[in-house]
């Protein structure tokens, strides 16, 4: 019994001698699947590739399955982080099982000491022979040329870690071409070594440094591993489980993988991970690049909180932006669906003030990112376009246009530039194919842009290109670009002809937008009736009605020509032929010194009768900030005038001050004849509307007295003088 239990105990010392080390496992609040292991004592970087096998196969060569567990310290949870201790036994030579009982022991016990001893040495030896070697990225990506050749080392003598041969081979593609970086992903999927290197990665995922980790699924998501392969999701469900070893590095990292991956479970999980570490962490981001990379990466449905602790922080560091921080904070608002003003301006002034030398591409980028944000910058419209016309010679046609068409989405009209680009346009068309030339007549067209003696000549250049492209232009592009020609009052037979084939008319019905194409149809049929075109005046095209148009009433406006001129002097909402329609229209005589009532006959076609109309426009009507109007408003002007109208023009936001803009729209129009006169005429009427003002919405009846003395006044300043022309706004009839 005594040799038992002696044989029991020095059995149990020698196993003690075969544990050296342990891992503890740490149970992370924020990790998702998995709890987060961490190796006491063995050093990450030097762990053999068959780790996992050992730990097994000796556990249960010697217990048979069983585990031992120790508590670490006292066993006591802190902080609510538990940990365990498991420990590890090396895998033994011998397959034999310890027996308990010393007469069943083949050998002696001294010969079983020795043999222990022999083992150990052994053993010490084998793990020398046994370290691994570690492998450099670097090192393999100056060595290799083509990513088949970093396979083939790896398949020569695999090493530690192996996350670091598809860096090799990211780098290594980065310096090919696409053509040749295509041919080598075929090649790399067809390497007989490249199944196994996965398995590798896959199976040192938990014990790599977590920067390894993250720069391996980066290598593996660039040279285009699907996304739905065990390999991406294994790595990213180890991503979650070890998240909360992120650091300010690996942040950034992580946010760029997160950029360029599709969603799928996996990353929603892992972005949602993300959110709730860079909300607890982003007050020790020390970095701008890692902070903008970070606010790319949270995505457009961030909780709004999140996004201002952002904006915050960003605003914070605005001191350390560089230029090209600033160049690069307009694209990440816009990647995060967040309208910074004071950011924006910021970085607007340090971009127009550092504009020379910024590459097109984010001039691209930066008025991209403002038409998403919908953030206009005159000033950085200005110094943009400013650049680009002093730097004109070094640029290419296509990239100005691209900027031509970008700025005509903000409605802005930057004057000198467009100049340029039409002379160069003009002396080489060669360049332009169809979809050009469609885009440059819709900017000029839409920003009713001509150029002195040149336009003439430059359409002209545009629809012989075009007309040279008639076999294989499309019928909606054919549309487009004959409505803009007729938005600049031009138009070219050959394209008009083609356009107003059956078959091409009954394709814009039935294909596309077909609302849009039978607006624009619209457009050019009134065109050719109504404009000075050379041919198809008797057309009758079998178009559909457009949708009737919706009135948008000035109650304002009317109240106050009703008091001025009178009731019954002025006619509301007037729909007209080819589907115009203007706010109010007023009948005078042919000198516009008289307002004229509407009468139940109908006097329109009389010689002696100026109609006036007076149109409510938008902000938008006109190009940015300017008063020169755009392409449809001054085609319906223009069509105005030759219905007989005198048109008149009035934003909508001056309609609430309608005081002072009938002020400074006389005052535009004093002739040098008679100022002391207008001017002194001017004055009293202005008292004269404000008195009608207060009258109407403040029903001051006490006023009404001093109202009719000023309206006496008015009309003996123009009985008095008759031979000056006063405007019609302020003719008030008795």
């Amino acid at each position: 019994m005594n040799n038992r239990a002696g044989s029991f105990l020095w059995n149990l010392r020698q196993v003690s001698t075969l544990v050296p080390t342990g891992r503890t496992v740490r149970l992370c609040p924020l990790a998702f699947c998995r709890p987060n292991i961490t190796y006491s004592n063995w050093n990450r970087r030097n762990l053999l590739n068959t780790f996992g096998n050992t730990v097994h196969s000796s556990t249960r060569y010697l217990f048979q399955d069983a585990l031992i567990f120790k508590s670490e310290g006292d066993g006591c949870q802190k902080k609510g982080i538990s940990t365990v201790t498991v420990f590890t036994v090396d895998k033994l030579r011998c397959p034999r099982r310890l027996s308990f009982d010393s007469k069943h022991f083949p050998v002696s016990v001294n010969e079983l000491k020795k043999s222990f001893h022999q083992e150990a040495s052994d053993e010490d030896v084998l793990t020398k022979r046994r370290k691994p070697t570690l492998i450099s990225s670097e090192k393999l990506s100056q060595e290799c040329n083509s990513l088949s050749d970093v396979l083939d080392i790896f398949s020569k003598a695999p090493k530690f870690p192996s996350s670091n041969y598809f860096s090799a081979m990211w780098t290594v593609a980065k310096r090919m071409s696409e053509d040749q970086k295509r041919f080598e992903k075929q090649l790399m999927f067809n390497h007989p070594a490249f199944n196994q290197l996965c398995e590798h990665v896959m199976r040192e995922a938990k014990i790599m440094y977590f920067d390894n980790l993250l720069f391996s699924l980066h290598a593996i998501v660039k040279l285009g591993i699907p996304q739905n392969t065990l390999l991406v999701q294994t790595l990213l469900r180890v991503v979650q489980e070890r998240i909360n070893e992120c650091d300010e590095k690996c942040l950034s990292v992580l946010s760029t993988i997160l950029n360029t991956m599709e969603p799928c479970k996996n990353v929603d999980v892992l972005s949602a991970g993300l959110r709730m570490l860079v909300d607890e962490q982003v007050w020790k981001i020390k970095h701008v690049f890692t902070l903008q990379t970070v606010m790319r990466s949270i995505g457009k449905d961030a909780p709004i909180g999140l996004k201002r602790k952002l904006e915050m922080k960003a605003l914070k560091e605005l001191d350390q932006f560089s230029v090209l921080n600033c160049q690069h904070m307009f694209s990440v608002l816009a990647a995060m669906n967040h309208r910074s003003i004071i950011l924006l301006n910021e970085c607007s002034k340090r971009v127009t003030s550092n504009i020379h030398g910024c590459p097109f591409k984010i001039l691209i980028n930066i008025l991209q990112s403002c038409k998403d944000l919908q953030y206009i910058n005159i000033d950085l419209f200005k110094g943009i376009a400013d650049y680009v016309a002093t730097t004109f010679d070094i640029w290419k046609l296509k990239k100005v246009l691209f900027l031509l068409i970008l700025f005509e989405n903000f409605g802005f009209r930057p004057v000198g530039l467009m100049d340029l680009f039409i002379k160069k346009a003009a002396d080489e068309p060669g360049f332009l194919n169809v979809k050009s030339l469609v885009g440059i007549l819709n900017v000029y067209s839409s920003l009713n842009h001509f150029y002195k003696c040149q336009t003439h000549e430059f359409l002209e250049v545009m629809a012989s290109a075009l007309t040279g492209s008639l076999h294989h232009i499309s019928s909606e592009n054919l549309l487009n670009a004959v409505c803009s020609f007729c938005f600049m009052n031009h138009f070219p037979l050959a394209l008009i002809n083609q356009l107003l084939q059956k078959d091409i008319i009954d394709d814009l019905l039935t294909a596309g937008d077909v609302e849009r194409n039978v607006h624009r149809l619209h457009i050019v049929a009134a065109c050719l009736k109504l404009d000075d075109a050379p041919c198809h005046k008797d057309l009758d095209l079998a178009l559909p009605q457009l949708p009737p148009t919706t009135f948008c009433p000035q109650p304002k406006v009317a109240a106050v020509l009703s008091d001025l001129l009178g009731e019954g002097c002025f006619s509301q909402s007037v729909q007209l032929p080819h589907n115009y329609f203007i706010d109010f229209e007023i009948r005078m005589d042919a000198n516009r010194t008289q307002v004229l009532p509407f009468s139940d006959v109908d006097v329109v076609t009389s010689t002696d009768i100026q109609r006036v109309a007076v149109l409510c426009v938008p902000k938008s009507a006109y190009c940015l900030d300017s008063t020169h109007p755009k392409g449809y408003l001054a085609m319906k002007m223009r069509h105005l005038k030759i219905m007989g109208f005198h048109v008149i023009l009035m934003l909508r936001c001056q309609c609430a001050s309608l005081r002072s803009y009938i002020g400074i729209h006389v005052a535009s129009e004093i002739q040098a004849e008679g100022n002391r006169i207008k001017i002194e005429y001017l004055e009293t009427q202005r008292h004269f509307v404000a008195l009608i003002t207060e009258v109407i919405m403040l029903k001051r009846v006490e006023q009404l007295e001093e109202l009719q003395r000023l309206r006496t006044v008015g009309l003996q300043y123009q009985l008095n003088h008759p031979a000056l022309d006063f405007p019609f706004g302020l003719s008030v009839g008795t």
